[in-house]
């Protein structure tokens, strides 16, 4: 069972508030289940609140008018989506699914706002969690109209190593044909790339394990 609190306290958007302040977000949240493929929300619909991830995997993506998918985020375990239109008011931007069988916390929009306006330190909080998530998008869109496909890849796995503390194995938490959508190309050519990779010794391959073997090699591409 998911223990709203903990997972509260654990986040990096709440992480460090005193107790009596977190015990008044936890029960401001509630608790949704999502099953695997179902969506929670699509690009356009009223922002009526925010979401964090209990438990599971949520993609946030938008589609082109010729049918592509441009995959913009993977968020897992204590990570919030969709609250930057809470605050200004417009409709979610873009669409978010449930990856697997999930539980998401969900925060109302006007309640939330309350909060935050009696709560100066809560509002800390979530500036530094937009200012994160801006250097993000700001790094993919550098990534997605600068970069070759290789380079993309190798920033992707350097980006993973950070994330999972800095290990030299990484694994890929979704498909590689997702993957190929977040890097902005084909299965087809990640797959190829992949082999290169692996060809010129800068990683190993078995299945979502990653070894990165060439650190610096990977950083120059």
């Amino acid at each position: 069972m998911l223990n709203k609190k903990q997972l509260l306290a654990e986040s990096v958007l709440f992480r460090g508030l005193a107790p009596p302040l977190l015990q008044q977000v936890t029960d401001l949240a509630s608790t949704k289940k999502f099953h695997r493929g179902e969506s929670i929300f699509f690009e356009g619909d009223e922002a009526t609140g925010f979401y964090m991830v209990g438990q599971g995997r949520v993609k946030i993506y938008k589609m082109s008018l010729d049918g592509k998918e441009q995959i913009l985020h993977i968020f897992g375990a204590g990570e919030p989506f969709g609250e930057v239109p809470v605050f200004h008011g417009n409709p979610f931007p873009a669409n978010a699914v449930s990856l697997e069988p999930s539980t998401m916390l969900f925060f109302p929009r006007r309640e939330f706002i309350e909060l935050i306006n009696s709560t100066p330190s809560l509002a800390l909080s979530m500036l530094a969690v937009l200012s994160m998530r801006l250097r993000r998008f700001a790094a993919q869109i550098e990534s997605l109209s600068l970069k070759e496909v290789p380079a993309r890849l190798a920033a992707h796995l350097l980006y993973l190593t950070e994330e999972q503390n800095n290990t030299s194995v990484v694994t890929l938490e979704i498909p590689k044909g997702q993957l190929a959508s977040l890097l902005g190309t084909s299965p087809e050519t990640l797959s190829r790339i992949f082999t290169k990779m692996s060809g010129e010794g800068l990683i190993k391959v078995s299945g979502k394990k990653i070894e990165i073997l060439c650190y610096d090699k990977l950083l120059e591409k």
